[in-house]
């Protein structure tokens, strides 16, 4: 009788017939779920993130949204006439007044609302340090020489005067300051509209064109 497990041939088909019949060892599909990164599953998504280069405050208030307004068809000419309307609304020289005309310039004249909001926002350490300036010139234009003022001053005042008092101690500073502000008015629209036109015109061609209608 011949032992089986001595033959090398028969052996050999054994070894051959169990190595084509072991299971596949599994390794990551090629292929991930939307959103994920291959062979990382749900955390794909997080490190794609994570990945990605931070966005600075620019790109996020200022620019994203002019290209979201511009591809929803607003015109540049549109977006810069907000942009300078808001710039002369913002530097209005007087607190608590800046939002309001704002919106009632933007409600008459039908311009972006949030746009000229956002202008004010970012305008308000600027509109804090041309009061001052709109003061000064306000007394040479009306030729007087007022007291010492200090916006600092003048806040401090409005907490503890009565109002009929603040009136009459910063009153003519506020007839200097507004006569500079309403001169100054066409030339700061000048100013702020045509840059921004010129700029948004630019980003304008920038953005890719939609395909025509068939």
């Amino acid at each position: 009788m011949i032992d089986n497990d001595a033959d090398p041939d028969l052996a050999l088909k054994r070894a051959v017939t169990a190595s084509s019949t072991a299971p596949a060892p599994q390794v990551p599909s090629a292929t991930a779920a939307p959103g994920t990164a291959p062979g990382f599953g749900e955390n794909g998504k997080s490190l794609a993130a994570a990945l990605q280069p931070r966005r600075s405050l620019w790109q996020r208030r200022v620019r994203d949204p002019l290209i979201g307004l511009l591809t929803r068809g607003a015109s540049p000419e549109k977006l810069a006439t907000g942009i300078a309307w808001s710039v002369v609304c913002s530097l209005f020289p007087f607190f608590g007044f800046t939002t309001f005309l704002n919106a009632g310039v933007a409600v008459w004249r039908k311009l972006n609302q949030p746009l000229m909001q956002a202008v004010n926002y970012a305008l308000s350490p600027l509109h804090i340090a041309m009061i001052l300036v709109y003061v000064r010139v306000g007394e040479w234009i009306w030729q007087t020489q007022g007291e010492r003022f200090s916006v600092i001053e003048m806040l401090r005042s409005f907490k503890e005067l009565t109002f009929g008092a603040f009136l009459h101690k910063f009153g003519w500073a506020g007839v200097h300051a507004f006569t500079a502000w309403s001169l100054s008015a066409p030339l700061l629209f000048a100013i702020a509209y045509y840059p921004a036109r010129a700029g948004l015109r630019r980003l304008a061609h920038l953005l890719p064109s939609e395909p025509p209608a068939r």
